[in-house]
C-alpha cells in the first residue's frame, strides 16, 4: 500500500515537474525562446499602450465634458441669471407713473428676453452639433446622454415663452386695472420661475464640475497605478526570463570551460559532468560535450595505459579489447608489416587451430599484395564494394582496413569486419561514428606501437651479436635470473656447452679477419641447427660459444656436444678459392646437477673446455669434480 502511494506521489511530482518545464519553456529550442521573449515584450508594450490610450480617452472625455458641457452651461447660466436680474429691474420700471406701460422699458424687456432666448438656443445647438471628428462625436454623444441640460433648456425656453406671452398681453389689458396688476404678478412669477430654474441649473453645473474634477483625478490615479503595476510586472517577468536564459547559457558554458581547463591541466574528473537541464540546443550541446570529454579522457587514459604496458603483445591485446568495447564485435585482425622484408604477420588475435585469415595468405609473404599496406590509405568495402581483391571474408561481411602509419611508412594494418546489408552498406547506422572513434584510438596507439617497436629493436640489438645473429653475453646477464627460476620451478636442469674453435687465430693471421668472420657465421649456423628452438645459443666472446640446453636430461648435453663437434669437423668453408676446415673443442657441465651456482656451472664447463684443449683439441669433455683444483669458487 505504501509503495502504491509512493508511486502515485512520484507520478504527481513528475507530472508537476513536466508542467513547470512546459510553463517555463525549458525544453523549447533557443530560437523559440527568444521569439517568446520578443512576443512577451511586445505584449507588455501593447498592454501599456492600451492602458495609456484608455486613460487618455477617459481624460479626453472628462475634459470635453467640462469644456463643452459644464463650463458653457455654467457660464450661460451666469449670463442668463444676470439678464433675468436686469429683466427684473426693468419690469419694475415698466408701468409709467401715469399707470400706462412705458414703451422704452417694454422694448428693453423684449431685448433682454431675446438675449436670454439666444443664449438658450446657442446651448441647444451646441448640444446637438459635432465638430466632424470621430472622437469628438463619441464624446459629444456621451455628454448628450445627460438629460439635465435638455430639461433645463426646455424648461427655461418655456419660462421665457411664458414671460414673453405675459409681456405681449400687457398692452391689451386696461390701464390701472386689477387685470394689469394680475398680469404683472404673472409676469413676475414667470420671471421668478426662470430665475429659480437658472439658479438650480447653475448649482447642478457646479456639482457636476466638481464631480468631473474628481473623476479626472481618479482616472489619472488609476492610470498611473495601472501603468506602474504593468511596468513592475513586465520588468519582473522580463528580468526573470532574462536571468533564466543567462543561467541556461552561462552554467553549461562555464562548466565546459572548467572541464577544458581541468582536462588541459591533467586534473580532469570524469564524474563531474556538465549537467543537462533542458532538451534544447544547450542540452544537446552539453550531452555531446560530455560524450566528447569522456572520449578524450578515455583516449588519454588509454594512451597512458598502453604506454606503461610491458610489450607490444600487451599493446595489441589492449587494442583488441578496445575494438570489442567500441564496436561491440570481435571481428578484427591486427597485422604487423615488415617493409624491408616485404612481409606481414598476424599479431592479434593469434590464429588457433584450423582458423584462417580473412585475407588471402599471399599478403603474408608479400605485403605489397595488401592494398592498405601498399597505399597507406584506408580501404573500405562500404565505400566501394570489392575494392580489395585479396579480401577473402565470408559473404555478408564487409571490411575496413586502417593502416598504421609511422614516418610515412606502414608499420601495420588493422582490419575491422562488420555485417553488410544488401546495398553494400553497414547494417548499423551508428557505424560511421564508431569507426571514427576507433580511428582516433588507433591514432593514439600508433606512436606507442612505434616506440615499443623501437625499444624492442634496441633491446634486441643490444643483446644480439651483429655478426652471427646469436645472443651475446649481455643477453645472458639480463636473463640469467629468469632462466634459473624457470629451471628450478620445473625441477629440471640446464646443459651448458662451452665451445671454442681450435686454432682460430691462425685463420685471422693467414686469411684475414673477413675469413674469420665468415667462419664464425658458418659455425653459428651449425650451432643453431644442432639444438632445439627452445635452446639458447650465445656468442660468449671471440671464437667462444655458449649453448644452454634448457630442460635437458642428465647426460644428454654430452651427446649434443658430440653432435656439434662432428658437424663442425665436417664443415668446409671456401675462402678465396681455398677450402678451409676447422675443429671445435667443447666443455660440458650441468646446472644444478654439478653445482647450485649458475655461473659456477659455466666456470666448470670452461674448466672442461680447457682440459679438452690440453688433451689435443677436437674433443668433448664432461666436467668431473677432480678437474676443479682451486678450492672454493
Amino acid at each position: 500500500m505504501q509503495s502504491v502511494e509512493a508511486k502515485d506521489l512520484n507520478g504527481d511530482q513528475n507530472w508537476l515537474h513536466r508542467l513547470l518545464r512546459v510553463l517555463a519553456f525549458v525544453d523549447l529550442p533557443i530560437r523559440h525562446k527568444f521569439l517568446l521573449l520578443a512576443a512577451g515584450t511586445l505584449f507588455w508594450f501593447l498592454a501599456l499602450a492600451l492602458v495609456a490610450v484608455g486613460a487618455l480617452t477617459l481624460l479626453h472625455y472628462q475634459f470635453h465634458k467640462v469644456a463643452q458641457g459644464l463650463l458653457p452651461h455654467q457660464q450661460a447660466a451666469t449670463q442668463v441669471l444676470e439678464q433675468l436680474q436686469g429683466l427684473e429691474r426693468e419690469l419694475v420700471a415698466l408701468p409709467s407713473p401715469d399707470g400706462a406701460l412705458d414703451p422704452v422699458a417694454a422694448q428693453a424687456v423684449r431685448e433682454r428676453l431675446q438675449v436670454v432666448r439666444g443664449i438658450q438656443t446657442g446651448l441647444n445647438l451646441q448640444a446637438t452639433q459635432g465638430d466632424g471628428t470621430l472622437v469628438e462625436d463619441i464624446v459629444r454623444a456621451l455628454a448628450a446622454d445627460a438629460t439635465q441640460h435638455a430639461d433645463y433648456i426646455q424648461n427655461s425656453l418655456a419660462a421665457m415663452g411664458q414671460i414673453e406671452q405675459a409681456l405681449n398681453r400687457l398692452p391689451t389689458v386696461p390701464q390701472e386695472s386689477a387685470a394689469l396688476a394680475s398680469q404683472m404678478q404673472a409676469l413676475e412669477a414667470a420671471l421668478a420661475n426662470a430665475k429659480a430654474l437658472t439658479q438650480q441649473h447653475a448649482q447642478s453645473m457646479q456639482g457636476a464640475y466638481q464631480q468631473a474634477q474628481e473623476n479626472i483625478v481618479e482616472v489619472i490615479r488609476y492610470a498611473v497605478h495601472t501603468v506602474m503595476l504593468l511596468l513592475v510586472l513586465a520588468s519582473a517577468l522580463l528580468l526573470l526570463f532574462i536571468y533564466w536564459i543567462i543561467t541556461a547559457f552561462q552554467q553549461p558554458i562555464g562548466a565546459m570551460i572548467r572541464q577544458i581547463d581541468s582536462l588541459s591541466a591533467g586534473e580532469f574528473d570524469s564524474a563531474q559532468k556538465v549537467s543537462i537541464k533542458s532538451l534544447d540546443e544547450i542540452g544537446d550541446l552539453s550531452k555531446k560535450f560530455n560524450a566528447l570529454v569522456e572520449r578524450v579522457y578515455g583516449m588519454t587514459i588509454y594512451k597512458k595505459v598502453i604506454e606503461e604496458d610491458a610489450s607490444l603483445e600487451d599493446v595489441y591485446r589492449r587494442m583488441g579489447q578496445m575494438f570489442e568495447r567500441e564496436l561491440g564485435s570481435g571481428q578484427y585482425t591486427l597485422y604487423e608489416v615488415n617493409e624491408p622484408k616485404r612481409e606481414m604477420a598476424v599479431v592479434y588475435p593469434p590464429l588457433v587451430g584450423d582458423e584462417h585469415m580473412h585475407c588471402e595468405p599471399d599478403i603474408l609473404s608479400d605485403c605489397t599484395q595488401c592494398r592498405a599496406a601498399k597505399t597507406g590509405h584506408r580501404v573500405s568495402s562500404f565505400e566501394f564494394p570489392g575494392v580489395c581483391r585479396r579480401y577473402a571474408g565470408p559473404q555478408g561481411m564487409g571490411h575496413v582496413c586502417i593502416p598504421l602509419l609511422t614516418g610515412g611508412h606502414t608499420s601495420g594494418v588493422v582490419q575491422l569486419r562488420f555485417p553488410m546489408g544488401a546495398q553494400g552498406a553497414a547494417l548499423e547506422p551508428e557505424m560511421p561514428q564508431k569507426l571514427f572513434n576507433v580511428g582516433t584510438y588507433i591514432e593514439q596507439s600508433v606512436s606507442v606501437i612505434e616506440a615499443k617497436r623501437l625499444m624492442q629493436t634496441l633491446r634486441e640489438s643490444a643483446t644480439i651479436d651483429p655478426l652471427t645473429g646469436l645472443y651475446n653475453r649481455r643477453f645472458l646477464q639480463e636473463h640469467t635470473q629468469q632462466l634459473i627460476s624457470g629451471v628450478l620451478r620445473r625441477k629440471s636442469q640446464i646443459g651448458l656447452l662451452l665451445c671454442d674453435l681450435d686454432y682460430f687465430k691462425q685463420v685471422n693471421d693467414t686469411y684475414g679477419h673477413d675469413a674469420g668472420d665468415l667462419l664464425l657465421k658458418e659455425v653459428s649456423i651449425i650451432l643453431r641447427s644442432s639444438v632445439r628452438e627452445s635452446d639458447v645459443v650465445i656468442r660468449f666472446g671471440g671464437e667462444e660459444f655458449l649453448v644452454l640446453l634448457l630442460d635437458t636430461e642428465a647426460g644428454r648435453a654430452q651427446q649434443v656436444a658430440e653432435k656439434i663437434r662432428l658437424a663442425v669437423e665436417k664443415m668446409r668453408v671456401n675462402i678465396n678459392g681455398e677450402t678451409l676446415s676447422k675443429t671445435i673443442s667443447v666443455g660440458v657441465a650441468e646446472f644444478p646437477g654439478d653445482t647450485d651456482g649458475f655461473w659456477q656451472a659455466i666456470k666448470y664447463a670452461d674448466v672442461a673446455l680447457y682440459q679438452a684443449k690440453e688433451q689435443g683439441r677436437n674433443r668433448v669433455l664432461r666436467f668431473a669434480p677432480e678437474m676443479w683444483t682451486q678450492g672454493q669458487f
